[in-house]
């Protein structure tokens, strides 16, 4: 018998393993930041002594959820602005918004108000492109999640880095700080073709080259993006990037609705990554983005939020109920979009996505113990049949229940662990005044 800190003892288990394999009555061993033993509860009661045992019966036992795309720390600004045009939006309102507001303090505060909301929802990774992006890191560390994070890239001054210099110098610092560390991983983060010169591009992929981390940047998000990137650069976006050696296994794009067929191949054959954003795209009238044909000619397509100012929540199960109906209704395919397939979204592919699948995105003996149960003693969860159908199209975010990240619990009995969320709410408040005042100034 061996002495471990953790047994979640009881649960269905939904491993999200390359054979997607359940386990009906099973138990997960964990000792320190990692996972032992996966399998049948008596197999594991008879070998592991937990320090701490979860009861885990009448509860779905999986991988936490992966949200592969979104900016944290506007948290700070939901609902400044919304009904309007992705331009409009952007230009008008959340650039102006960002200058005159954005500064260590919003990041740190309205980063930590987002992991408590990804964590009481089922997230235990996300991918993050913001300003002041250390303080993000900060805010992951003290939350205890997991994260891959950059400092948004632009020709222009942000209210973190004046020219694209300053901006790449302080990736570099990021990629150097958090080196190794258990939750916090780096990517490099040009915010977008029309946004970033060749130079910066460049000198962005260098430095990624350099430390073989990833690359990633907003992509044909609407169709007036692709109308202008088409007059400017001369050729096709996607062209465009293979010509400058952007496309490889470790560049991955976020929304992709603009892609055509040959942008598609172009894609899989250089092994790129998608982000989807579904809520995001309907709420700016983005369009819909060809996910099944992705899907086909088998690009790796994760889930994301996006951020609070265009979502406006980051509730990754909300997520995926939404990118499986919308498929559909817009394929006018019941078929498509299954249910099984946006959880793998959610899970192994999202974290293939971020280059994180040694670690997350299945439970599995060897990877980091990221777990989320998932209270199936509710009326709207009553009876059940079929575990994916649940989690795809009924469970809500407050139907999760406990979340361990790294072995760690961060939420028990939905109390969070790590983070005050009161406090945190009561900061976040005070920068919300500041804010409108700021708009009001306009």
């Amino acid at each position: 018998m061996k002495d471990v800190d953790v047994v979640i003892s009881g649960g269905r288990i939904l491993t999200m393993d390359d054979r997607s394999s359940k386990i009906g009555h099973g138990a997960v061993a964990v000792d320190g930041d990692t996972i032992v033993a996966i399998g049948d509860i008596e197999e594991i009661r008879t070998g592991y002594r937990g320090r701490k045992i979860i009861d885990a019966h009448d509860h779905l036992v999986m991988p936490g959820l992966i949200n592969c795309h979104t900016h944290a720390a506007m948290t700070c600004f939901r609902g400044i602005a919304d009904d309007m045009e992705l331009m409009d939006w952007l230009n008008n309102y959340i650039f102006p918004a960002e200058a005159k507001n954005v500064d260590k303090e919003l990041a740190y505060w309205g980063s930590l108000l987002a992991c408590a909301e990804m964590i009481k929802s089922g997230t235990t990774t996300f991918c993050d492109m913001y300003i002041f992006e250390d303080e993000t890191a900060a805010a992951a560390c003290e939350s205890g999640m997991r994260c891959l994070l950059g400092e948004v890239l632009f020709d222009f001054p942000s209210p973190n880095c004046k020219t694209p210099a300053e901006g790449l110098d302080y990736t570099r610092m990021l990629i150097e700080k958090w080196a190794d560390h258990p939750l916090v991983n780096i990517v490099v983060e040009p915010h977008a073709l029309y946004t970033c010169s060749p130079s910066l591009l460049s000198n962005a992929k260098t430095l990624a080259d350099e430390y073989g981390v990833p690359v990633a940047m907003h992509l044909l998000e609407n169709r007036g993006e692709l109308d202008q990137l088409n007059a400017t650069l001369g050729k096709k976006p996607t062209h465009f990037l293979r010509d400058i050696g952007y496309l490889d296994e470790r560049f991955f794009a976020f929304h992709c609705v603009c892609m055509d067929d040959e942008d598609i191949k172009i894609f899989a054959d250089h092994g790129c990554k998608v982000v989807h954003n579904p809520e995001s795209n309907m709420k700016l009238a983005s369009g819909v983005a060809p996910i099944s044909a992705m899907l086909r000619n088998g690009i790796t397509v994760g889930l994301g939020t996006d951020g609070c100012a265009s979502n406006n929540n980051l509730d990754m199960l909300q997520e995926m109920d939404t990118a499986a109906k919308l498929e559909k209704v817009e394929r006018l395919d019941p078929t498509v979009m299954s249910a099984q397939t946006v959880i793998r979204m959610a899970t192994c592919d999202g974290a293939k996505v971020l280059g994180l699948e040694k670690m997350a995105g299945s439970l599995q003996v060897g990877k980091k113990a990221d777990i989320i149960i998932i209270d199936l003693n509710k009326p709207h969860l009553t009876p059940l049949y079929n575990e994916y159908s649940h989690l795809a199209y009924t469970v809500i975010g407050s139907d999760v229940e406990t979340v361990l990240i790294n072995g760690k619990i961060v939420m028990e009995n939905r109390m969070l662990t790590t983070i005050n969320e009161h406090e945190v709410m009561g900061r976040v408040r005070i920068i919300a005044e500041r804010i409108q005042k700021s708009l009001q100034q306009r």
